[in-house]
């Protein structure tokens, strides 16, 4: 199974613009993908262990290796375009 992570932060404004995209894309791949949601405040070791410079980022993990990664808001189209084509 695939794992989204998504790093972001309570201040970020394009976080905030993501988040109901990501919850509602959350529920649509139930089953297909594991999504977690780390907040690059209280979590800052898990985002230097994959580079996190900027946020939102998004990193697609198989087998808790990453395949892909997203920085910045996108639209949903975007998102489920992107993750459509790993889950090929």
């Amino acid at each position: 199974m695939l794992t989204l992570l998504d790093f972001y932060a309570d201040w970020c404004g394009p976080c905030k613009l993501m988040a109901p995209i990501f919850d509602t894309v959350k529920k649509d791949y139930t089953g297909k993908i594991e999504f977690k949601k780390i907040d690059v405040e209280q979590d800052s070791s898990l985002a230097m262990k994959y580079g996190v410079m900027g946020i939102p980022t998004f990193i697609l993990l198989k087998d808790d290796k990453e395949l892909d990664r997203k920085i910045g808001a996108m639209p949903k189209e975007m998102l489920l375009e992107w993750l459509n084509h790993h889950l090929k």
